[in-house]
């Protein structure tokens, strides 16, 4: 049996700033050659901000941190007709 789990259960226990320093650290991990530019980035999450999928920065869809997804080139938008 496929047992499911909350990716948000995991950040549990986090502060804010905690939370946000561990995604900053993870987008800067990154490595520049697979990393989205800066203007397709700040056009990407405009695009997931407008989405009714979007539930305190995860993407009902496909429960990723959607500033994570975003931040790598290779990534792409879950939804049926893509948004990005």
């Amino acid at each position: 049996m496929d047992k499911r789990f909350c990716k948000k259960c995991l950040s549990e226990g986090l502060s804010d700033e905690e939370y946000y320093k561990t995604v900053a650290n993870y987008i800067s991990n990154i490595p520049e050659d697979l990393k989205t530019p800066e203007d397709i980035y700040a056009a990407r999450l405009n695009q997931c901000r407008k989405c009714q999928y979007l539930m305190n920065g995860l993407c009902r869809l496909c429960g990723c941190f959607v500033e994570i997804r975003a931040a790598s080139i290779r990534s792409y938008c879950p939804k049926k007709n893509s948004c990005w």
